[in-house]
């Protein structure tokens, strides 16, 4: 099997919005089988947030349940990535693209995209399409659907844990955009920390960015820069929400012999902080790669459902990580937290 064709689309106006396996006499691109028993493989487009796919992080959360997808189901696949600040007719210029090349059903990756999800949508009725990290938890459209994600409820735990671990009594948060979805990151972390120990100092969150720069996603040197600061004001935990400029973060904290908290996906587990691992402390997982996995499936099945979907502690579509051992002694407090969450004892607020 070879590997798909990857395009990150730099300018996408008018006629040269073409795909190059288009333009090399119909190359296809990466399939998951062939065209078995008659029955033509399902083809699928994903529209990666800035980053794209190896930003180890949100985008290769939404890779790996697209991998899974490809895995277990006829698939042929495409990749499309964003680029740091561009407007929105660039990602409908995306989706349409996908979309007039065939592509059904089609994955906006952040919510970013939901807007032009929505509007490209109702021009291809036929088509189904997903939005990751749906904005506002709201989408519309008979063939639209968004997954959306109680990060807060995850985020809450983290929290619990960065407290619990502190040994200086302060503790850091630093998010990638100040966009109300990231808001949600430190308000479910503050009052984790808080719930695990009153007097725990939370230093003010840090944003890489303020919008419409969405660099503070990516650019590992602002992570370690803000990391820096925090460091240097005592905070001896330090949790980020800022997908590939986190790496900065882990990085720092780690060589400082300090606690990072990952996001997204287990970070402990990833390659490029490998060196620094054993100074993870946990993971604030959100399971991109479960939504987008479940809806390939859904349309697969002919059981597609328009609407929004919630992932949250109740069904695990968010969590914590224990990889390292590193929260065994307080796994049972952690776990106490989320049973009284599911339960509704604990209402976890998503403004701080």
């Amino acid at each position: 099997m070879r590997r798909g064709l990857k395009i990150s689309l730099v300018t996408l106006t008018g006629a040269a919005l073409t795909f190059a396996a288009s333009a090399c006499g119909g190359k296809q691109a990466d399939t998951g089988g062939g065209d078995e028993g008659g029955k033509k493989a399902l083809k699928v487009g994903l529209a990666f947030d800035i980053g794209g796919r190896g930003d180890q992080s949100f985008n290769d959360s939404a890779a790996a349940g697209l991998d899974r997808a490809k895995k277990e189901l006829k698939l042929e696949t495409e990749e499309i990535s964003a680029k740091p600040d561009e407007p929105d007719s660039d990602k409908e210029s995306r989706l349409r693209l996908m979309a007039n090349q065939g592509y059904n059903p089609i994955i906006g990756v952040g919510f970013a995209y939901t807007t032009s999800v929505v509007k490209v949508a109702k021009d291809f009725p036929n088509t189904k399409f997903l939005v990751v990290d749906a904005d506002q938890c709201k989408v519309e459209g008979a063939n639209v659907s968004g997954a959306c994600f109680a990060e807060e409820q995850g985020s809450f735990l983290v929290g619990a844990a960065a407290a619990l671990k502190s040994e200086s009594g302060t503790i850091g948060f630093i998010g990638g955009v100040n966009v109300p979805l990231i808001q949600k990151f430190f308000a479910g972390y503050q009052a984790g920390a808080k719930a695990a120990k009153p007097d725990i100092k939370i230093l003010p969150a840090k944003y890489l960015t303020q919008p419409p720069n969405f660099n503070g996603f990516q650019d590992t040197g602002l992570g370690n820069e803000a990391a820096k600061g925090q460091l240097d004001q005592g905070a001896d935990v330090i949790y980020h929400a800022a997908g590939g400029a986190g790496i900065g973060v882990i990085k720092t904290v780690g060589a400082a012999g300090k606690w990072a908290i990952g996001v997204d996906a287990d970070q402990y587990k990833q390659p490029a902080v490998a060196g620094v691992k054993d100074q993870i402390l946990t993971s604030m997982e959100k399971h991109v790669d479960v939504a987008v996995y479940d809806f390939v499936k859904s349309v697969a099945d002919g059981k597609f459902k328009a609407g929004t979907k919630l992932y949250d502690l109740s069904n695990d579509g968010v969590g914590y990580a224990t990889s390292g051992g590193h929260v065994d002694d307080i796994k049972a407090k952690l776990d106490e937290f989320k049973a009284k969450i599911v339960s509704g004892e604990i209402k976890v607020p998503t403004k701080a």
